[in-house]
Formats: C-alpha cells, structure tokens, sequence
C-alpha cells in the first residue's frame, strides 16, 4: 500500500505563516526520507490556520529540496483560473522536475469575499462549468482539442515529454462520475464526507472508462485525517488539535486557528471529546486517531471497504514536532521503504 500525504501548511499556536512554509518543507524532506510516495500541498486563500495558499509555489520550493517524493496539488479550485493557466504551469513544473508533478483538480467556494477577489470579471455573478474547466485543462496537456478549435495546433510545451499525473479531487458522487468518465485518477476527501467514500469510490471503480489521458485503469486515492500517538491515550490527546479547530471553525468561521492539544482539551465539551476515532457500527469517523495498532486496524478496514489504491492522509496536530512523529509512525506501520 502506498502512503502519501496532503499537507495544509497549519500554522502552529504562537508562530507565523513564513514559520508554517518552512514546517511544510521540512515536512516533504521528511516525507521523502520516510518512505511516503508524494506529498500534496493545499489551496486555502484567507486562512489564519494554514499557510498554503498556492500550492504551485511550495511545490517548486520543495522540489528544490527533495529528489525523488511526488509533488503536487490538493487541489487546484479549478473554478478560479483559466485552464489555459493552469495547465502550462503545472507542464512547466514538470519541465522542472520531470515524472514527479501531480495536478489535483477540485472546485470550492471560499466564501463571497474570496470567490469576488478571484473573479476577474465582476460585472456579474460568474457560474463555471466544472467539467469543462477539467477537460480543457486536460486537453491542453495531451493536445485533443477537436480539429476545428480555436486551440488545436498550439501545443504547450513540445519539447518536454512528460505530463503531469491528474487527478479529480471531490467528496460527493459527482466527482466519482467526472473523473470516471474522463479516465482519470480520483482522490475522495474522506476527512470532509467519511459516510459517502467507499460508495463513490466503488462506483468509481465500476464506471471508469480510458479516455486518452495518460491512464488505462482506475487509480484511487482515499484521503483520510490521520493522528497516531506512541500510544492511544496520546493519539486521542494530539486529535484534540483537530477537533478544536472544527469546533472553532463552526464559531468563529475563516478567523479559527488550530488550538494546542491541551487548549482544545479545555475548549471541547464532552460530547466533542468524545467524537469516534475508530469504525463505529459500520460508521467511518471524521478523525482517525489513537496509538499505531488501533489507527492501522481502522485504516485497513477503510482500504478494504473502498478498494483504495492508495492512501493519503492530512492531519491537524499543532505542533510540528508531534506533526513529524505521527507521520514517521504512521510509515512504520505500515513498513514503508525509507528513502536513500
């Protein structure tokens, strides 16, 4: 099983975001050294609780700093940009790091304020076609416009002959057909819609058709949120940072940070604290936590309920030191291959 992980740029209590850039790479070098098959990084615009707001420019910095760990996007909200836009910058990425880019394509909203900062024409409400922003991408990169397009014949990049891995990103039905239908990778948010995931990646599975763009199989990623502690009682404690932050998030909206373990154990109620970390009557949790046997037991039923190719996990520990540790434990379970 591969593990890969998607990295939120957390700033921890007491620091600053230009703190939380260097935690994400140090946290891909370690990564890379731990055994992990890539790292993604976020798009989160407006946050005071994570510092990765373009993931292009931290997967650049990082591929500076490693040589061998994929690199890519979790995600790109494809309903901001021109398709045009991203699919060269991520082709000139490859061109940087050739065979290590990944382009994770999502759409979400950030709410009024980011969504009419990022709309470069205000005049009126903009509605995007989701599916026609992913196939143009798409077609930029593998060069299948129809003959008669306006863009047929103006290929991006020609002398670079790698393309970037693609990958739909969602948490609903919607996106399983999407990426099913246009015969790419999907990654399913398990962290945001535990009870829907293993439905749509099955149907996934199920409905996938090759459609020319670089891939003759499904391939599925599930994205859980993960915290392992050198026991249970400290993976329970360390989770307390994420269920904090979602408690925080329901009062306080964009303005929440991630609160310390033992600050989020003082904020919680009781009923919060006691939110499952483990498979509960069939029902998967928000937050997988605990010491390394409960987690892998919890994760291994996960796999095998949503026949995942792949395993991604994010978490929400405040502190980098404890960030770093639950991802080192989390390769020994599951003997990754340390890098050279």
């Amino acid at each position: 099983m591969k593990l890969s992980i998607v990295d939120l740029g957390t700033v921890a209590p007491d620091t600053t975001e230009s703190d939380a850039l260097a935690d994400s790479l140090a946290l891909a070098r370690h990564a890379e050294r731990f055994g992990f098959h890539r790292v993604w990084f976020a798009e989160h615009h407006l946050s005071r609780s994570g510092a990765s707001h373009h993931p292009e420019l931290l997967i650049a910095a990082a591929a500076t700093q490693t040589s061998s760990i994929r690199l890519g996007s979790g995600a790109v909200l494809m309903n901001h940009y021109s398709p045009f836009k991203v699919a060269e910058m991520f082709q000139q990425l490859e061109a940087m790091t050739p065979g290590r880019i990944d382009l994770g394509m999502g759409r979400a909203t950030g709410g009024p304020v980011i969504d009419l900062a990022l709309q470069q024409d205000r005049s009126q409400r903009l509605q995007v076609d989701h599916q026609q922003q992913v196939l143009e991408t798409l077609s930029w990169l593998y060069g299948t416009f129809p003959e008669d397009h306006p863009f047929t014949g103006h290929p991006l990049m020609p002398t670079v002959s790698h393309i970037p891995q693609t990958w739909l990103l969602g948490s609903s039905p919607n996106g399983s057909n999407l990426a099913a239908g246009l015969g790419i990778g999907y990654t399913f948010a398990g962290f945001i819609n535990p009870s829907g995931a293993a439905g749509a990646m099955r149907h996934y599975r199920e409905s996938f058709q090759p459609g020319g763009f670089g891939l003759e199989s499904p391939r599925a990623i599930l994205a859980v949120n993960v915290t392992v502690g050198e026991d249970q009682d400290e993976g329970e404690r360390l989770v307390g940072s994420a269920k904090g932050f979602y408690a925080r998030l329901g009062r306080m909206g964009g303005a929440s940070t991630v609160p310390s373990a033992d600050v989020a154990a003082r904020e919680l109620t009781a009923a919060q604290q006691a939110e499952p970390t483990t498979i509960s009557d069939g029902q998967w949790p928000r937050f997988v936590a605990g010491g390394p046997d409960q987690v892998r037991a919890t994760l291994e039923q996960m796999i095998e309920e949503s026949g995942a190719d792949e395993l991604m996990v994010q978490n929400l520990i405040a502190d980098p030191a404890d960030r770093l540790r639950s991802h080192e434990l989390l390769a020994d379970i599951f003997a990754l291959t340390p890098a050279a």
